[in-house]
């Protein structure tokens, strides 16, 4: 790979992870406006309240940067950038389309692509610890007892269909991958996305943000640019949630038909419209089901989710045997 390339590939991808989450907010504003008969975004800059997410943008960029004065002030500034480039690092390992169309194909690109994502959540606890405030310090312990609880069935997941495929690229995944995996590996598909949503802290697993309960979690003290940044690294948690859900178990840019141009030419259209149907999924799973208590959010990850994680992997295991 020669450095023009990189440089062009580092910018496409750079690109994306700016324009996609700003993508998937406007796609929730609407969605919601429509669900939940919320009228105020959906007059902004008149048509459709297309300006809806400009405004939010403005908004924050005019709201006054405040530190708290018993804040640990260098954790506290650094706290949202450590819970936003992860997801802009792991997206240079995903495959779009086939051949040469990802930032850099890792032989254990599954492997590191988990492990970088879940240093995305330690974002959280250092604003919850460095906040000085009890009620963030709260939402950052929530946030430390969800990951632990969440990472061990997510990562068996996905270890079922890296057996399945007989590698750790995601490349090689999701060339491997076939539609008669789809039901085999449905179980798998549910523990993955739904450890994932737990991890990103969205509804109905948002007990470390639950505003009627701790205001705002650890993100309470933040504000202006700050806490826009915790929000774009939510949309941006989301795209990565959904575009890697799609090339594990939905076949990444296998799909029906490709007007005559091949997987090579068409294959990234399938990818991004997978990646935008889940992320859909994940907004209305938001506006349709109510708050999990913390006991029922830690129960069902250790009594059904990791079972059936378990479940997932000697399937495969006598799958593959046979």
């Amino acid at each position: 790979m020669t450095v023009t390339d990189a440089v062009v590939r580092l910018a496409i991808i750079l690109g994306f992870f700016l324009v996609v989450p700003l993508v998937v907010g406007q796609m929730e504003h609407k969605a919601m406006a429509h669900m939940q008969s919320r009228v105020g975004p959906m007059y902004a800059g008149a048509f459709h309240g297309w300006a809806q997410l400009v405004a939010d943008g403005v908004k924050f960029a005019q709201k006054e940067d405040v530190v708290p004065a018993a804040a640990d002030r260098r954790v506290f500034q650094l706290a949202p950038a450590v819970a936003l480039i992860p997801y802009l690092v792991v997206l240079v390992t995903i495959p779009i389309g086939p051949g040469t169309q990802v930032g850099r194909n890792l032989d254990a690109g599954l492997f590191f692509v988990l492990a970088v994502m879940g240093v995305g959540v330690l974002g959280s606890l250092m604003a919850g610890w460095s906040s000085a405030n009890k009620y963030s310090l709260l939402g950052g312990i929530r946030s430390a007892a969800q990951l632990m609880a969440y990472e061990l069935p997510m990562i068996l997941a996905a270890s079922s269909v890296a057996m399945a495929a007989g590698t750790l690229s995601l490349t090689g995944i999701a060339e491997a991958w076939h539609w008669y995996w789809l039901p085999w590996q449905l179980m798998g598909l549910f523990v993955f996305f739904v450890s994932g949503l737990a991890e990103l802290q969205r509804p109905p697993f948002d007990m470390p943000v639950a505003d009627s309960e701790i205001i705002f979690g650890a993100y309470t003290e933040y504000t202006g640019i700050r806490f826009a940044l915790f929000l774009l690294a939510e949309y941006a948690g989301i795209v990565v949630l959904s575009l890697l859900t799609a090339v594990l178990f939905l076949g990444g840019w296998k799909g029906p038909f490709y007007f005559g141009l091949g997987e090579a030419g068409f294959g990234w259209f399938w990818t991004l419209a997978k990646t935008l149907v889940l992320a859909f999924l994940v907004i209305w799973l938001r506006v349709s089901y109510p708050r999990l208590r913390e006991d029922q959010l830690q129960k069902l990850a250790w009594t059904t989710l990791i079972p059936l994680a378990l479940a997932q992997i000697a399937l495969t295991g006598i799958l593959k045997v046979v």
